[in-house]
Formats: C-alpha cells, sequence, structure tokens
C-alpha cells in the first residue's frame, strides 16, 4: 500500500488500483486534485482543515462514483448523493475497492470545555497497516502497524502523544497535523517523542507530495 502525504492532516492511500484521500482539508492546497482520482474520501470530523466542504461537495457532483464515508455532520452537510454519502460511526467497517476499513473513536479532543467536541472518527485500514485517528488520541483495541500521529493544534499535548504512541506500539509512525509548527518544530518534536526519545519509535518527517510504502 502506498501512502501520499499532503499538506496538514491529509493523505492519500492506494492499493491495487484503489485510491482513498483522507480528510482533505482547507489547508491542502492539492485537495480537489486529489480527490478527482479518488474512489473515495474518509473524513474524520467536520473542521475545516479536515473538511473542505465545498471541494467535496463539487467532486460529488463531478465524479459520479465517487464514495465519501464520514461523521453524521459531515453527511448531513453533504446530503446522500443517493447513497454515495454515509455517516459511519465506531464498529462500523466498509470496504472500496482493495481497501478495507475500520472506524474507530467517537470523540474529538477537548481544545477548552468552552469549545464544544464535534463527533470524530479514526479510520484503520487493510487491518491495522494504516491508522489515522483525526483530532483525538483514541487507542483502537486492534494492532497499529503504521499511526499518523497529530503533532500541533489547539488539542494537542506533547505528553499526550507519547502516552498516545506507548499505548498503540505502532512499529511505524508518520507525522501529521504538523502545519502549526516550524520546520524546527516539526524537528524537535520528532526528537522528543522519537526514537532517541519518550517513545523509542522514529517519527518520519514527510513532505507533502512524497510517497512512502507502506
Amino acid at each position: 500500500m502506498k501512502l501520499t502525504k499532503h499538506a496538514h492532516a491529509c493523505v492519500t492511500v492506494e492499493k491495487d488500483g484503489t485510491r482513498l484521500v483522507i480528510d482533505p482539508g482547507t489547508f491542502a492546497p492539492d485537495a480537489a486534485d486529489a480527490i478527482a482520482q479518488a474512489h473515495a474520501v474518509l473524513i474524520t470530523h467536520e473542521h475545516f482543515d479536515h473538511f473542505d466542504e465545498g471541494v467535496v461537495a463539487a467532486a460529488l457532483q463531478a465524479q459520479p462514483d465517487l464514495r465519501v464515508f464520514g461523521t453524521a455532520a459531515v453527511a448531513a452537510a453533504l446530503g446522500s448523493h443517493g447513497g454515495r454519502v454515509r455517516a459511519v460511526a465506531a464498529g462500523d467497517t466498509f470496504t472500496v475497492g482493495a481497501i478495507s476499513a475500520a472506524v474507530h473513536g467517537d470523540r474529538h479532543a477537548l481544545i477548552h470545555p468552552d469549545i464544544p467536541c464535534p463527533d470524530n472518527v479514526g479510520y484503520l485500514l487493510e487491518d491495522g497497516a494504516l491508522y489515522h485517528p483525526g483530532d483525538a488520541y483514541f487507542a483502537p483495541d486492534a494492532p497499529v502497524h503504521t499511526l499518523l500521529l497529530p503533532t500541533s493544534g489547539p488539542w494537542t499535548k506533547l505528553g499526550e502523544a507519547a502516552d498516545y504512541v506507548r499505548t498503540i506500539k505502532p512499529e511505524r509512525i508518520v507525522q501529521i497535523h504538523e502545519l502549526m509548527l516550524s520546520d524546527l518544530g516539526r524537528r524537535s518534536t520528532a526528537n522528543l517523542l522519537g526514537e532517541k526519545g519518550l517513545t523509542g519509535i522514529p517519527i518520519e518527517l514527510v513532505e507533502p507530495g512524497v510517497d512512502v510504502q507502506l
């Protein structure tokens, strides 16, 4: 399976001709192009940096076979489109072409008690080959080979990130949700959390547009 990193929280996953885009938000300038080549879009929650509603809605109109999976709020924002938009929640499973997915978690991480926490789901692909948690440090009750680890944002805390990695014990970590960090900040975070830091597991810094094999 091939992973392509886009800006912030957006990634493309491809296996045997099937292509999925996860969390094409407004911070990903190439989100529309990525979706144009995809069979399905998976969205963890409705925040703009994960869900560019206008781009996804336009793609649903232009691509008659495109499918979208997301929380109930995401599905309500887009409409059914003849059943091509599906609301998912923890415990659900689905398959798009050659890629299987299981849904985990239910709530966005707390930012502040005065700010509502929307629903947030994570997607575990191909029996644990890859896990995208969205905006939550929820640990699925299943093995995870490659973890996409959020490292910046109003809800993140490096100590919690370290405990999260220790709980999941992935074999591989790719840093995501890092747009609010400078280059120095990204590397400092990787050092603190990585192989010689709190988790003992190397953290990969993948630039937008770069592919990695999983």
